[in-house]
């Protein structure tokens, strides 16, 4: 049976779509068929990442819920993309994503008509069962709307990411409080963008006592993401880098 994975954040510019996109690679890499679904309508991105380019897009999220083409035309296998240095995906792994729009009409409709979430949710359900997949990620809208609301609702795991930063911490609280009434079977939290110079352990610490919720992962910020300028997946072109490393933990809680 599939699990669905929802990364969250409350603020936007967190690093959500990296992590999510790094967290399926990983998981996908241990043998298991993956999706992403990119429901960040509003600012989508995460396609990027995956080498998957605009002209090569036929259909989109955008195109499912306005009814042009099913689920599974929108959803492209991207495994090939991944410029693998090592047999990561050596048995039958694979990654499945689902981009959103970029094409400014779509992204005004959206913002001008709302969409069905109903259809939303039918569209996962079907693309869970007919991909046969493992694990299902939904990169969410920053904050909370109905998308994020119906996200959260169907998630088996809720990984909610934050930065060390006291704008993050008011909101991060909202969205915990969210998941906590909607009563989520598992909730993670993720620090990312950490200053290398902070005191982790007492970081994780602090976070776990004010939010009540298991920290998976703090990620540091690195001067080799900034020159990756998502063009590639960072735990595979730095497998062994210190930030890929925490990522494969942070997989492992998703997983466990």
């Amino acid at each position: 049976m599939s699990k669905v994975v929802s990364v969250h954040s409350f603020r936007g510019g967190t690093g959500k779509s990296n992590v999510t996109a790094n967290i399926a690679t990983i998981i996908a890499g241990s043998g298991r068929r993956v999706g992403i679904v990119d429901t960040d309508i509003q600012s989508p991105g995460i396609h990027v990442l995956f080498g998957l380019e605009e002209e090569k897009i036929n259909y989109t999220l955008n195109d499912y819920l306005w009814r042009r083409c099913t689920v599974e035309q929108a959803a492209y296998d991207v495994t090939p993309n991944l410029k693998v240095k090592q047999p990561l995906f050596g048995r039958k792994g694979s990654i499945y994503l689902i981009p959103s729009s970029i094409k400014t009409g779509e992204i005004s409709r959206i913002l001008r008509e709302g969409y069905d979430a109903r259809r939303l949710n039918d569209g996962l359900q079907d693309l869970m069962r007919r991909l046969k997949l493992d694990y299902l990620l939904i990169d969410t809208h920053p904050g909370i709307n109905e998308e994020t609301l119906l996200s959260i609702i169907i998630s088996n795991v809720l990984v909610v990411i934050l930065r060390p930063d006291r704008q993050d911490y008011q909101g991060t609280a909202v969205a915990v409080d969210v998941a906590r009434k909607l009563e989520v079977p598992k909730m993670l939290l993720v620090v990312n963008k950490a200053l290398p110079a902070l005191d982790f352990g007492a970081l994780r610490q602090e976070m776990q006592k004010t939010y009540n919720t298991k920290v998976a992962g703090i990620l540091p910020v690195c001067e080799e993401m900034f020159h990756l300028g998502s063009s590639d997946i960072f735990c595979l072109r730095y497998p062994d880098h210190f930030w890929s490393k925490e990522i494969k933990a942070i997989a492992k809680h998703v997983v466990s």
